[in-house]
């Protein structure tokens, strides 16, 4: 089925990340040495072949339009689609930043409006897994129904004070929604995920914003599903689901992916995830260089000991220096005798001679983007 189009919200939920997100997006944030967040959703929407893509940019946007560029990388760079950055704007009824997810929509409608695809499939950047959107557009086309969302039954997914969480009856119609609950109790999570109409998806933010409504779950879908105006379907995803709503929930994420089986899950080969390149020279491990599961970039240059982390491109750990169970992100340094344990390094962070860096895993250091300590 290609007659979708794909909308990626970047989201609104930086402060979750702390120091992650002080000068980037939630999409932008890099993961598992090369890549960023928004790399897995856009490379999904390619390879279930989507060819127009439009991202809903936030705050902090920057770094994430030039990681996106032309969409050259994606193949998302032709004439008559590709891909639309959508950032937000000033304008009389605009003060520069979207009240919600709704009004991200109602602003963007001249968009909806101009393209051609039937059905949407709108995503979120804040949630990590490997999706088959073809597959879900096609069962939501098949069951008649006005929405349809995808959702996980992961036990790991539900927090207390937070999520989305929905019931599913036997025959695939979605009976109840509760959001940002204390103690969640309905039993599937819904991923923030959904494939609707095109044209209905504009008729319901129109009519949605006239009411002063700006909160897509809890006003459009919580409305639409409890007083009976929308049918709604779910449809399970089966694969690995993770929750990136903190710092030691990324951390963990990076971990489980040094494990071969859980990367395979996230990187399917036939449907490989795209990002954007940086030519660099192959990595170097010089004399005396210890490396033992971790996932080394490219441009890498190690002359100390390496075990359980994750080097992004252009890192150098110096003679002498121990790295343990931590992520040092582009252009690193960790000069001679420093100890690194349970830390997350920032683009170009340094890390002087002899300094030592140990935490519990439970609370991992967060050094951030050109610090030198």
């Amino acid at each position: 089925m290609k007659n979708i189009m794909g909308i990626i919200y970047t989201g609104e939920r930086d402060a979750q990340l702390r120091e992650l997100t002080a000068s980037r997006a939630v999409a932008a944030v890099p993961l598992c040495g090369r890549y960023r967040l928004i790399d897995f959703p856009l490379s999904a929407m390619v390879g279930s072949g989507v060819r127009n893509v439009g991202v809903i940019a936030q705050r902090n946007y920057n770094s994430l339009m030039d990681h996106l560029g032309s969409g050259r990388e994606w193949d998302l760079h032709g004439k008559r689609s590709g891909l639309v950055i959508l950032p937000p704007f000033l304008t009389k009824d605009n003060v520069g930043v979207y009240s919600g997810f709704l009004d991200a929509l109602r602003s963007n409608l001249h968009y909806l409006r101009r393209s051609k695809e039937r059905y949407v499939v709108i995503t979120d950047t804040h949630m990590l897994f490997s999706a088959k959107f073809d597959e879900m557009a096609e069962a939501h086309e098949a069951s008649g129904a006005d929405i349809t969302l995808l959702y996980t039954k992961d036990s790991a997914m539900r927090r207390n004070g937070m999520g989305r969480y929905i019931q599913v009856e036997e025959d695939g119609r979605v009976s109840a929604l509760e959001v940002d609950p204390a103690i969640a109790r309905l039993p599937y999570t819904y991923m923030e995920t959904f494939c609707v109409r095109r044209e209905l998806l504009i008729s319901l933010v129109d009519q949605a914003v006239s009411r002063g409504q700006y909160h897509l779950t809890r006003d459009l879908l919580m409305n639409g599903i409890y007083d009976g105006s929308l049918k709604v379907k779910g449809f399970e995803h089966k694969g690995k689901v993770w929750h990136l709503d903190s710092v030691q929930a990324y951390f963990d994420c990076s971990m489980d992916l040094l494990d071969k089986d859980t990367r395979a899950d996230l990187f399917p080969k036939d449907r490989p995830v795209l990002t954007k390149l940086r030519d660099e020279m192959p990595s170097q491990y010089l004399n005396g260089a210890q490396v033992k599961n971790s996932l080394v970039a490219d441009g890498c240059v190690v002359e100390g000991t390496v075990e359980n982390s994750i080097l992004f491109r252009g890192v150098h750990v110096e003679k002498g220096a121990v790295v343990k169970d931590s992520i040092i992100m582009q252009d690193g340094l960790v000069q001679s005798g420093a100890e690194l344990q349970h830390c997350i390094l920032d683009k170009q962070a340094t890390i002087r001679e002899n300094t030592k860096l140990l935490a519990p895993r439970s609370y991992p250091i967060v050094i951030t983007k050109n610090m030198i300590v």
